[in-house]
């Protein structure tokens, strides 16, 4: 009698599910009941842009109403120049839509629907968010049809340089797929809740995405309904980075290894008006440290408009502490 098992005898049987398979299976259910649930809730308040430009050809994009009274957040790069907006439901429903702000600085943008919109979706918050985490993307990048993409956050308080050249901050990294089409649709968590507003992709480069997190969203988008834009202030200089002697550094007791060179002070600038100089080099605003003219940026905020505040500058061998106060940027014509 032969001794030679078969394959059969040394594998069980493949319609027999092992406790292995099984806990596999019942893992792989949950993650997808988890998916499912979240586009079930936020996948019918999420809608086709179409974009008739005022100028050139129009464009498209996704967005997201997210207030039971109609108000959509997107992208600002959506909507630019846009002459007419058309919003398009995943059932077909399609409505007119207006720009209510517009933050470039931000990517962001509110709409209001010229009707009743059928569905919305509730804004989390980005503050208790693991990497690790499981998030859904969410988009309508061709009209009557949502498209879902599932990932995890890859990484968090990512930066991201806008079209107007200032940083986003707190900026969402994630592994969800996205596409040119799928910009201003929501990033969202396995309750269905709104965390982030997708933004961008890298070109050339694998799952690599990124959202804005909703806890900027909601700071803009309070501003932009209450105002229509969001208002910054400025010192009226032109700088660059410079390094500072580590000599310096030690000598003054400063924080970063870092300034910001003055170039240029415009006349009739705050910075003009507070003693400013050109070669001056600025190291810090308010008590915190400006290494670079982004760390200036972020400090410019609305809560120091038409306030003097203290500015540090190294003027040659001197350390100089010079009052001046920020000016509103006027809103674009």
């Amino acid at each position: 009698m032969s001794n030679i098992n078969t394959l059969d005898q040394l594998q069980p049987d493949a319609d027999i599910p092992t406790s292995s398979g099984t806990s596999d299976l019942a893992a792989f259910d949950a993650y997808s009941r988890a998916v499912i649930g979240a586009v079930d809730k936020v996948g019918p308040a999420v809608l086709h842009l179409q974009i008739e430009a005022q100028k050139g050809p129009g464009g498209s994009g996704s967005g997201v109403v997210f207030t039971p009274d109609g108000y959509v957040l997107t992208n600002s790069h959506v909507i630019a120049g846009a002459k007419r907006i058309t919003a398009t439901f995943a059932d077909g429903h399609a409505l007119t839509a207006s720009i209510v702000g517009d933050d470039p600085d931000t990517d962001l943008a509110v709409l209001r629907l010229n009707g009743e919109a059928p569905a919305w979706a509730r804004l989390g918050s980005s503050r208790d968010l693991r990497v690790g985490q499981l998030v859904v993307a969410i988009g309508n990048p061709f009209g009557f049809q949502a498209t879902v993409t599932a990932g995890v956050v890859s990484a968090l308080g990512r930066s991201l340089r806008s079209r107007s050249g200032r940083l986003i901050d707190s900026v969402i990294q994630t592994d969800a797929a996205l596409n040119p089409g799928n910009s201003g649709g929501p990033l969202v968590n396995s309750a269905g809740d709104i965390i982030g507003i997708n933004t961008a992709i890298i070109a050339m480069a694998q799952g690599i995405c990124f959202s804005i997190s909703v806890d900027t969203v909601e700071f803009v988008a309070a501003r932009l309904i209450r105002e229509g834009r969001v208002r910054r202030c400025y010192i009226g200089v032109a700088g660059q980075n410079v390094p500072i002697a580590r000599k310096v550094v030690r000598f003054h007791e400063l924080a970063r290894e870092s300034g910001v060179l003055v170039q240029s002070v415009a006349q009739d600038g705050a910075a003009a008006a507070g003693g400013l100089l050109s070669g001056d080099i600025i190291v810090e605003l308010d008590g915190h440290p400006t290494g670079n003219i982004d760390e200036l940026h972020r400090l410019l905020v609305e809560d120091r408009l038409g306030v003097s505040v203290p500015m540090v500058v190294l003027r040659r061998e001197l350390k100089l502490t010079l009052p001046v106060v920020p000016r509103e940027i006027p809103p674009a014509a």
